[in-house]
């Protein structure tokens, strides 16, 4: 039997959800097809269970008045689910049903990923391969520090031809590649532990990013989720102890290779190297700031952190305050201290942009207005001009997502002062 949420009869069916201990006092619940999640207090996933095995709201509310050590409006908390999306749809079979996932980035596949088996993947993230990922990472470290002049330099190392517009088709297959396999692990991680995951485009700031949409980990405790969140880090450490290694082996004369393999090693290490301190910027919601809040227990730190720099500026609403007063303590707590971490992150893109990618366009643009000087009508035009094309591309992107993003805030506050 099924009833109206609120009736106080019957049973209610949900959608296949997951309920996940967060604390002692509350617990995360959410649906894996469509990556919506909330936390709740403990007492709500007790109720939950009780739905899920077929219990009627009475007996629900018995268990969850059992636990609580009082009455629960155990169907005012089923309204809430129905809100929330949780609820199943009378005319069919819940696990049948296949809503989109909510979208969280400008572009995006619309379905999970699901072709490879977990047990296929497995053996890439146990113990004695993330020992061989960190052993990876500090033969990288140990490089640099005893072969300092292996350290990538933009000036010498971004250009492995003479010819400007080869070195910059020479970037663009391995760009795509590393970005590929770092976003690649990501997914691999997820499915080795049974979670489905999809690709998106995004930006940070100006510049275009690939990655990959790991909403599902929060059906899974919270020690587990790192491996999946490290995943891309671990293969970019491993293939750069590759690339390292050629460069060792013929910085030390052990491998006589031809000049052009050692340059092209060289621009690829430092296309990896600026990949990988990226993700150290968490101030962008890189993997590491993915990492750093699962490990604070945060639920919405980007969104505290932003209320907490308009109160501190004055610019807080009354709706606002009242959200940040809902906020979580862990949220709270860590949002006193990364505000002004994001704040001052501006800084620290402005050294990356300046130390790493600045050298490179300009001498692009550079070299390209050279050749767009000599007129459309003429081959070295459109040979730089594709060239700067491709190699710029990326930016350009960014900055279009990043109009279109601004252009909905400023039509979304101009429709909101003309209803006002």
């Amino acid at each position: 039997m099924t009833t109206t949420p609120g009736t106080g009869t019957g049973t209610v069916r949900l959608r296949p959800l997951s309920v996940v201990p967060e604390g002692q006092n509350e617990v995360l619940v959410g649906d894996p097809a469509t990556g919506t999640f909330v936390t709740i207090p403990a007492v709500g996933g007790v109720v939950i269970g009780a739905l899920q095995r077929g219990a009627s709201l009475e007996e629900a509310a018995a268990e969850a008045e059992e636990f609580a050590g009082e009455p629960v409006n155990v169907p005012s908390f089923v309204e809430v689910l129905g809100e929330l999306g949780f609820l199943a749809d009378d005319a069919g079979d819940e696990s049948s049903q296949t809503p989109e996932p909510v979208r969280t980035a400008p572009i995006q596949a619309r379905r999970w990923m699901t072709s490879v088996s977990p047990q296929a993947v497995r053996p890439f993230f146990g113990r004695v391969a993330w020992a061989c990922y960190a052993g990876c990472l500090l033969f990288a470290l140990g490089v640099f520090a005893l072969r300092p002049a292996l350290i990538p330099d933009p000036a010498r190392d971004a250009f492995p031809f003479d010819d400007i517009g080869l070195s910059a088709l020479a970037w663009l297959p391995f760009v795509w590649f590393a970005a590929a396999s770092h976003e690649v692990g990501h997914w691999l991680g997820a499915r080795a532990l049974g979670i489905q995951t999809r690709f998106g485009v995004d930006r940070r700031m100006i510049m275009l990013v690939f990655e990959t949409d790991l909403t599902q980990l929060w059906t899974l405790p919270r020690r587990q989720r790192y491996g999946p969140l490290l995943a891309g880090l671990a293969v970019d450490s491993a293939l750069l102890a590759v690339l390292l290694a050629g460069r060792l082996l013929i910085d030390i004369g052990a491998w006589p290779a031809p000049e052009l393999v050692g340059s092209l090693l060289a621009a690829w290490v430092f296309i990896k190297v600026m990949q990988m301190l990226w993700q150290c910027l968490v101030f962008l919601r890189t993997d590491l700031y993915a990492v750093l809040v699962n490990a604070l227990g945060c639920r919405n730190l980007w969104r505290v952190k932003s209320l907490m720099l308009r109160r501190a500026f004055g610019r807080l609403t009354p709706d606002e305050a009242e959200e940040l007063a809902d906020a979580s303590e862990a949220d709270l707590r860590a949002g006193r201290w990364f505000r002004w971490v994001w704040l001052a992150g501006g800084l620290g893109v402005a050294v990356w942009f300046w130390l790493l990618l600045l050298p490179v366009f300009v001498e692009v643009l550079r070299w390209a207005a050279e050749g767009l000087a000599e007129g459309p009508l003429t081959a070295g035009f459109w040979y730089r001009l594709l060239c700067a094309g491709l190699l710029l591309g990326p930016e350009t992107l960014a900055l279009t997502l990043a109009f279109r993003e601004y252009a909905g805030r400023l039509a979304a506050r101009w429709g909101r002062a003309q209803q006002s």
